[in-house]
């Protein structure tokens, strides 16, 4: 199985921006613990991260053919990304979207995400787990199916 871990713009800054709102882990370090995570479901994360939503875009019209689900934190673009949510509603994949921070107790702007619609269920306000609680979900919906 293949599930595709996707972190929009300035999740490359993860570790430097605000600790009391996303946490100290890196990037780097929340994808190795995905990853890790997935090997121990044998499941194979493949990670992509990029700050232009063009690119986030072209990234799953090419990769989606070969894989079973989605885990995606947009960032910003959950927010205004339609180019983004077309796409991952395209893909007919299972989604899953994460977000560090608790997107409802932010500013009004944050509380709306236009990705979160096409998604099977949206996470926020975990932290990193919240990653790893997609994947956990991911993988039992495409093996077993949860009848929802």
């Amino acid at each position: 199985m293949r599930i595709l871990l996707i972190n929009g713009p300035n999740l490359n800054a993860l570790g430097q921006r605000d600790p009391t709102l996303y946490g100290t882990m890196t990037l780097p370090e929340i994808e190795a613990a995905v990853v890790a995570g997935g090997e121990e479901l044998d499941t194979e994360v493949v990670c992509f991260q990029s700050n232009s939503e063009g690119a986030i875009v072209d990234y799953i019209q090419e990769q989606t053919p070969n894989a079973q689900g989605i885990i995606i934190n947009g960032g910003a673009l959950s927010h205004y990304g339609l180019s983004l949510r077309d796409a991952l509603s395209d893909t007919g994949l299972p989604v899953v979207e994460v977000h560090l921070s608790n997107i409802h107790a932010r500013e009004s702007w944050r509380q709306r995400s236009v990705t979160g619609s096409v998604a099977k269920g949206v996470i926020a306000g975990l932290g990193w787990s919240g990653y790893m609680y997609a994947l956990d979900y991911l993988v039992t919906e495409i093996t077993q199916g949860s009848g929802q």
